[in-house]
């Protein structure tokens, strides 16, 4: 092949492969990663941002206080249509015979643009918006959520630590893949320090630091914790490994991983002074822009476990807790912070503060486990409700406890370890008295649980057969056990309950548009009631429809309302659902959250911290449509129904098309009749496929007639949602 000939189709073939086609602006922004994901406490910094549809940028959003940050740049690939006209250009300016310096200065800055980079980048982390970020003196340390402003709205968020460390920002070193994995240079790092970098295809990196006898340094690597999945990427995330050597160059210790999470944490006791050398790289040699990593190293504070993992509310509790560097083997919990629900656990060494634990919090009457209940002969006997609070000392023992039923008495069993960051794979079963198994429960999914790989935690429901005594065995999966083995055992009678989550947590809308969100109901202990949903902080003008998570459904689309007039700021909106639970009114906050898909097939519900609205761009009136009859609309099985809408037909120069956004399978919407002063939906109800007593929201979409033929329809607007029920056929 005649090289001098190939590069330049080489090339042009990676300019093609880099550019990317026009986007539409009204996606909204999407980032992949932050670099640096945090900083130190009193320091400026510059970060980039990487993602798609990044178009003017105006600021960054970081959850709670301390920290600011200014816009310095945007850079993204070009389209083919800018790369057609800067060749043009180019191909003018080198034909031209008498060239000016202005002319060759052009030349240049043209060629430069139409290189194409040295690594194509990842199309989905292509854009980067390059920022300048202080963080302030006295911000509290620990995570926050960051998002970008742009013209689209706002961004997902993404993990930012605020820090109290020394850091040190290593640029990308990109290997030649043509070159068997070289010794990569070593950087020099003084302790304690956080290094913060990028792991790129086939690269390993190694930092060099001096250490002192009867040290004892912990290694403590951030990635997954920072970008939990990468919707493109298999199995979905960054999977770091350490490893260590002395001056020699011996491998002193390796870690992979820490207890059942993929980040690796570990330590290390010097046993002698000298110079040591930590590396890290992909488990697999993979890497992209977005496999970013936070490494912390020094004689820090680190908590491996508690017990027990929780506590009675409004009584004062002492945890003993297990670690490296911790000023203190016990922490006693005083009863005004024992407040229901799953609080932060963290110590503090002179001025660092610890990693932070999750503490449970209930109202039931708790006990501790014997530790010699290992069999049916020396069953533990409990009286329900309680909690039990132990930890599997021993490998492939069980702890059994006895209790007394009624013949038709509903109980639940239900461990709480994984949840609570124990590498406990908790399996559970009840038996009677002769030994026969009544139930077995392993690996119960929890959908709250968002960045949960392994649902390890396990919950029975039985209703008692006979009157007498019962046991209820609980074990590891695996047989495995030691002093970070705990777990908080609930027997009680059934409690109904709810949670909830929402979804998208960045919601972008222009004035006076109608948006549609969804909303999850993670039902507890057999709870299967209506679920009213409310705004409790409503500025004006925002408006929630279809608010009700119907009997019997764990999930609604709902439509909100946003004001006719721009927001300079995001509004942090807070949606609650109030039910009716065995005659008391419980009131849940529902919790914002990112549906996260994973390996493109894998969906999770991430938690945020916000659920930020941004209102922005050119406004629109709303659209002047609503449901004439009284809602909700009666849907009969196996029959088409007219439903009539209040649509004016000026609404859209009498050029609109009516459809339906997302129905349930089965509900058709067969044909639209539009007239003068509204419309009438029918609508198919198949009896097949659509369940009697299905309740929900339609969401109903205008769209301009004239866009048919198989060309995407942008909306002009959405209905209020719909509520609708189906009914038997015949009624």
């Amino acid at each position: 092949m005649d090289l001098p000939k190939w590069r330049p189709l080489a090339a042009l073939l990676a300019l093609s492969l880099h550019a990317q086609p026009t986007r539409a602006q009204s996606s909204p922004p999407d980032v992949g990663f932050i670099f640096p994901a945090g900083g130190r406490q009193g320091t400026t910094f510059v970060v980039k941002l990487g993602g798609q549809y990044l178009e003017g940028p105006s600021g960054l959003h970081f959850s709670g206080t301390g920290i600011e940050a200014k816009i310095l740049d945007h850079t993204r690939p070009l389209t083919p249509k800018e790369i057609n006209a800067l060749r043009q250009r180019l191909q003018q300016l080198e034909e031209k015979k008498d060239k000016s310096d202005a002319d060759r200065k052009e030349i240049e800055q043209l060629r430069r643009k139409l290189t194409p980079p040295s690594v194509r980048p990842t199309p989905a982390l292509a854009e980067i918006v390059t920022a300048e970020v202080t963080i302030d003196p006295q911000a509290p340390p620990g995570q926050r959520q960051v998002r970008l402003r742009a013209n689209s709205g706002m961004s997902n968020p993404l993990v930012f630590v605020v820090g109290q460390l020394p850091e040190v920002t290593r640029a990308k070193q990109l290997i030649d893949p043509e070159v068997a994995r070289p010794r990569p240079p070593e950087v020099a790092v003084t302790l304690p320090v956080v290094i913060n970098s990028q792991i790129m295809p086939g690269e390993v990196e190694r930092y060099r630091f001096a250490a002192r006898k009867d040290q004892q340094l912990v290694f403590n690597a951030r990635a997954r914790a920072l970008i939990p999945f990468l919707a493109d990427a298999v199995p979905g995330y960054f999977q770091p490994t350490l490893t260590l050597y002395d001056a020699n160059g011996k491998e002193v210790a390796y870690c992979d991983h820490f207890q059942h999470r993929s980040d690796p944490v570990f330590v290390y006791k010097v046993p002698r002074d000298g110079e040591y050398v930590l590396e890290i790289k992909d488990a697999l040699y993979r890497g992209r822009e977005d496999f970013v990593y936070r490494l912390e190293i020094g004689e820090l504070p680190f908590i491996t476990s508690i017990f027990p993992l929780g506590g009675r509310a409004s009584s004062a509790t002492t945890v003993a807790l297990e670690g490296w560097n911790l000023p203190q083997t016990n922490l006693t919990l005083e009863a005004k912070e024992m407040k229901p629900g799953t609080l932060p656990l963290q110590v503090r060494a002179g001025e660092l503060l610890s990693n932070s634990v999750p503490f449970a919090v209930d109202t039931l009457p708790e006990v501790f486990a014997a530790g010699t209940n290992t069999s049916i002969a020396a069953a533990q006997p409990v009286a329900l409700p309680v909690i039990v609070n132990g930890r599997l000392t021993s490998p492939g023992s069980w702890h059994v406890y006895r209790l007394e039923g009624r013949k038709g008495q509903v109980v639940v069993a239900e461990v709480q370890a994984r949840r609570l960051d124990s590498p406990l794979d908790a399996m559970l079963k009840i038996t009677d008295a002769a030994g026969k198994i009544i139930a077995v429960s392993d690996d119960v999914v929890d959908k709250g649980q968002g960045l949960l790989m392994h649902h390890a935690d396990a919950q029975l429901r039985v209703a008692l057969p006979v009157e007498g005594p019962y046991f209820v065995h609980l074990g590891d999966g695996q047989g495995q056990a030691g002093a970070a083995y705990g777990y908080r055992l609930r027997l009680s009678p059934p409690r109904p309950d709810f949670e909830l989550r929402v979804t998208p947590c960045s919601i972008n809308a222009q004035p006076g548009a109608t948006v549609t969100i969804t909303v999850y109901a993670l039902r507890r202990d057999g709870f299967n009631g209506d679920i009213d949903l409310f705004l409790t902080y409503q500025p004006v003008d925002f408006v929630l429809h279809g608010g009700k998570v119907p009997a019997g459904q764990d999930v609604v689309r709902v439509t909100l309302q946003v004001p006719t007039t721009v927001r300079p700021r995001p509004v942090d909106l807070v949606l609650e659902g109030r039910a009716l639970i065995e005659g008391r009114k419980v009131v849940r906050r529902a919790t914002p959250a990112e549906d996260v898909m994973q390996a493109f097939i894998y969906h999770h519900l991430v938690p945020a911290k916000e659920l930020l609205v941004t209102v922005t761009g050119q406004a629109r009136a709303r659209f002047p449509g609503r449901l004439l009859d009284p809602g909700p609309i009666k849907l009969r099985a196996g029959a088409t129904t007219p439903v009539r809408l209040a649509i004016p037909r000026a609404a859209a120069g009498g050029k609109i098309d009516l459809t339906l956004s997302d129905p349930p399978d089965g509900i058709i919407l067969k044909k639209t009749i539009m007239n003068d002063d509204g419309a009438v939906l029918l609508l198919y109800a198949d009896g097949e496929k659509v369940r009697p007593g299905l309740k929900g929201n339609l969401i109903v979409e205008a769209v301009p007639e004239a866009a048919k033929g198989g060309r995407a329809r942008t909306p002009l607007g959405t209905l209020p949602a719909i509520p609708f029920e189906v009914l038997k056929v015949g009624r």
